[in-house]
């Protein structure tokens, strides 16, 4: 009777080779989508030192040229107003020629509108270069989340975009250790003029270093298949007409409407409020405001973290991401306290935690637009979105301008601070309660 034929090694199961596969990857994917990450960390930072000069220097400058509250008001209206247009038109434009040369183009328009802040002669003069930096800025973050979505995988991009969000509060903690030196040393103008030139520093880098990820000979062939990890899309490019009507593309809209004025009015008053408040003047206001912002620094990372580890984790995109929200949201609600506060660094903590949580908060409220819609009409649903935003700073300033004007009760700011973001949240959760993706593709089969 013949013994059983000994049977070879078995070969590995199709999930084995997978893993195998998946392990060999990761250990030679690379890391220049952080350098690009990078990138956008210093365009954006750059982007807000030269916004905040302005609220740094209101006080200066309201005794060198003479503006009351309202008028002041009006000027940050103003760059509102010129944001609003130019997201209109910069996601679009982002689409179409693409974010190297779509980027580079913003960045050399508000860098020289921000040294031109240093020609004005009056308020109006102010309310120019606002206008025009205004029209600059709005392609950066139409420009950064579309970068975002191409160099990027689904799971990797909220993280990515706390990074590279992280450097508004990197640019707001810079501005005031650097604009009360120049201007104490040579004058408020300088303060402009140098802030503004840095963005032509950045732009030699950002001309050097990026290319699509296709394109870039840096770029490994491992770490292309991981960007590219997600399923399809498709390539032709999507009108703005099959983007208003979603309920998708409200939902976000809603949200930046409601919140960005919250940002805003930290950016172009608290140093204000902390002025007049607590008796401090352009020596001594550098340390409460880099507090602030690095406190919004860790909350930028930390919001998009939150939401990218929950959804590792086992969470659905829909929870972790609005999970993270409702925590931001509850964070911002103590600022309703801080007219009632007397001791400097108590209120300095309530609005670095309510800075910080708003930081978060816009992390994940980005993230959002790349979860639901595809790649080429991200940049196009953030310019929507930012626009409205824009709008809702508009209005917001030129109220904040009247009631300080009128009362300088700073205490309804705060109140509605506060309340903002569970109530943008609850919006987002009525228009998209499973956070699903934008049929585009279906409702244009059906208007066909």
């Amino acid at each position: 009777m013949s013994t059983p034929r000994e049977m070879p090694d078995s070969e590995p199961s199709a999930p084995a080779k997978l893993a195998a596969s998946a392990a060999s990857i990761g250990a030679v994917i690379g890391r220049y989508r952080w350098v690009i990450c990078a990138l956008l960390f210093g365009g954006t930072t750059i982007n807000y030192v030269d916004r905040q000069v302005i609220g740094i220097l209101k006080n200066e400058l309201q005794r060198s040229i003479g503006w009351n509250e309202q008028a002041y008001g009006n000027i940050v209206a103003a760059f509102q107003a010129a944001y609003a247009i130019g997201l209109l038109l910069a996601g679009g434009l982002m689409d179409r020629i693409g974010t190297r040369r779509g980027f580079a183009g913003a960045v050399s328009f508000w860098s020289l509108a921000g040294a031109g802040h240093a020609l004005a002669r009056s308020p109006f003069g102010f309310g120019v270069a606002r206008f025009a930096l205004g029209l600059g800025e709005a392609g950066n973050f139409p420009a950064a989340i579309k970068t975002v979505a191409e160099w990027f995988p689904r799971k990797e991009r909220a993280f990515a975009t706390g990074i590279f969000n992280a450097g508004t509060n990197v640019g707001a903690v810079i501005a005031p250790l650097l604009v009360p030196w120049i201007t104490l040393r040579y004058g408020w103008r300088w303060a402009f003029i140098l802030t503004g030139a840095s963005g032509f520093v950045w732009l030699l880098f950002w001309l050097a270093l990026y290319r699509r990820p296709e394109e870039h000979p840096a770029l490994s062939k491992a770490e292309l298949a991981h960007i590219r990890s997600d399923p399809p899309e498709a390539a032709a490019r999507i009108p703005w007409a099959r983007l208003v009507p979603h309920r998708q593309t409200w939902a976000f809209a809603l949200g930046k409407l409601l919140t960005d004025p919250i940002w805003w009015f930290y950016l172009y008053w608290i140093p204000d409020f902390l002025q007049k408040h607590y008796g401090l003047d352009l020596k001594s206001i550098g340390p409460p405001l880099v507090a602030i912002y690095l406190a919004a620094d860790v909350g930028s990372i930390g919001g998009g973290w939150l939401s990218s580890a929950l959804i590792e984790r086992g969470w659905s995109v829909n929870a972790g991401r609005k999970e993270a929200m409702l925590c931001c949201a509850l964070c911002v609600v103590p600022i309703v306290l801080a007219s009632h506060v007397v001791h400097l660094w108590l209120v300095v903590a309530l609005i670095g935690l309510a800075a910080a949580a708003h930081q978060g908060w816009s992390a994940n409220l980005f993230t959002l637009v790349s979860d639901m819609f595809p790649r080429q009409a991200v940049a196009s649903v953030v310019g929507i979105g930012g626009m409205a935003g824009a709008i809702g700073g508009m209005f917001f300033a030129n109220r904040a301008g009247h009631i300080l004007q009128v009362n300088g009760d700073y205490r309804p700011l705060f109140l509605i601070a506060g309340s903002a973001y569970l109530i943008a949240l609850l919006l987002i959760q009525l228009l998209v309660p499973r956070l699903e993706p934008a049929r585009l593709a279906e409702r244009a089969s059906m208007s066909a």
